[in-house]
């Protein structure tokens, strides 16, 4: 493509993915979006352990909106390598809207109970499934340069995590002022952004697979793929065990902001915009480069900052201490899901695009609700310090481990990079 924006927006510039219109769309309404859905996660958050003061009935929680993901991505990568992943993602993101706006009419009404944000959460998760994927495999339908697709993915991190910046910070004002209500309320009226941008991008339709294999069949083959080529069964391992134990760490902010930090909503949501400060850096710093050479040793980077930073919070227990090493948890978990996506999306073949993306929700959201149980449960039996102790010393040793991989992992990625490479040089 070339417009004139590819002019002012040069190959080598930190916001190249905007020279395409359709991703310029497709930035701006998920920008928007993505405020209210940080926003209603708070909300969620504050008023299930407002209703229940239970540690483990948030982890429930959380694992009721995120199983959903573990069961059905696999599925989910089948039909986004079958059908249009426009058409999915827009009827995906018009059903979120609708369970935002039911949620907001439940809790202003006064007639929510525990077990409607239980139903409405695995509703969530049965939606976020064939979304979450759909998200990240339709960037190669809109981004035209495949190089350019590690700076789309990095600019997308930069915007979710700007959005978990700002989100949460008005979350926890709102609530405080007005109630969890209205932040349901806004969540759902933020959703007709994204949609209208959907709605106006052009992009012809994407189908790859060979729609006679029957869908175990194709699952199947793409499980077969994923384990036998190296880098991406390494990638899918340590965000496997990122998600296990790392990244349910959320489930355990209302608990240190309400028993350990004596504090209210706007507390918790200062403890999550944290992160955000922390990952909307990652995804800057990832946004500069200019290849993929070299994410393999980010990767093991981001999982030793995260351990350290969760042994912190341990060892100090102080507020304003946890805010600071917050932003390191950020930054680390951002940059190794970052990381990990970008290596996916480079290295896998197109016509198993959706069902490595698949399994790489599956890591990013099937794993984390059995993590938020098993957090949940570790607090209640030993408090929100101690499991944040427990968890950074299992990422230690995890990151180690991965370590020793790093040369293996080294060779192949520049293998499928100069690959790559020459099959550019050929077209």
């Amino acid at each position: 493509m070339s417009t004139q924006s590819d002019k002012v927006i040069g190959s080598h510039s930190l916001f190249r993915a905007f020279a395409y219109r359709n991703y310029r769309l497709f930035w701006s309404g998920q920008a928007v979006s993505l405020i209210g859905s940080w926003m209603q996660r708070v909300a969620m958050a504050w008023l299930v352990y407002k209703i229940t003061r239970s540690p483990l009935m948030l982890g429930l929680m959380e694992f009721a909106g995120q199983i959903p993901a573990f069961l059905l991505a696999p599925l989910a990568g089948v039909y986004l390598d079958r059908w249009n992943r426009l058409r999915i993602l827009l009827i995906a993101q018009t059903l979120l809207m609708t369970q935002a706006l039911l949620l907001a009419v439940l809790v202003l009404s006064d007639w929510i109970t525990i077990w409607q944000l239980f139903t409405l959460n695995v509703a969530f998760g049965l939606i976020n499934a064939f979304d979450q994927p759909a998200r990240q495999a339709i960037l190669h339908d809109i981004i035209e340069r495949r190089e350019d697709i590690g700076n789309a993915i990095a600019l997308n991190s930069s915007m979710f995590n700007a959005a978990r910046l700002i989100g949460p910070s008005i979350a926890g004002i709102i609530i405080a002022l007005i109630g969890e209500g209205w932040c349901f309320l806004i969540n759902g009226i933020t959703f007709v952004a994204v949609i209208v941008a959907l709605l106006l991008i052009r992009t012809a339709q994407t189908v790859t697979e060979h729609t006679q294999l029957a869908i175990w069949a194709s699952i199947r083959q793409g499980w077969h793929y994923a384990y036998r080529t190296f880098p991406i069964r390494t990638v899918i391992i340590v965000l496997t065990l990122v998600s296990l134990v790392g990244n349910p760490y959320a489930v355990l902010l209302p608990v240190l902001a309400k028993d350990v930090f004596h504090g209210e909503a706007t507390v918790l949501g200062f403890l999550t915009a944290a992160t955000g400060i922390g990952a909307l850096y990652g995804a800057f710093h990832l946004a500069r480069r200019r290849t993929v050479l070299g994410l393999e040793r980010l990767m093991f980077v981001a999982v030793f900052a995260v351990a350290a930073a969760f042994i912190m919070i341990f060892l100090w227990q102080n507020y304003y201490l946890a805010l600071f090493f917050l932003v390191f948890v950020g930054f680390g978990l951002m940059t190794v899901y970052a990381s990990g996506n970008t290596l996916l999306q480079s290295i896998a073949e197109e016509d198993k695009r959706g069902r490595v993306l698949a399994l790489y929700t599956m890591t990013f959201q099937g794993m984390t609700p059995f993590g938020s149980l098993m957090a949940g449960g570790l607090a209640k039996k030993w408090g929100a310090p101690a499991t944040f102790l427990s968890v950074g010393v299992v990422l230690l040793i995890s990151a180690g481990i991965y370590a020793l991989f790093i040369p293996r992992m080294q060779r192949h990625i520049l293998h499928f990079y100069k690959k790559d490479e020459l099959k550019r040089l050929q077209h």
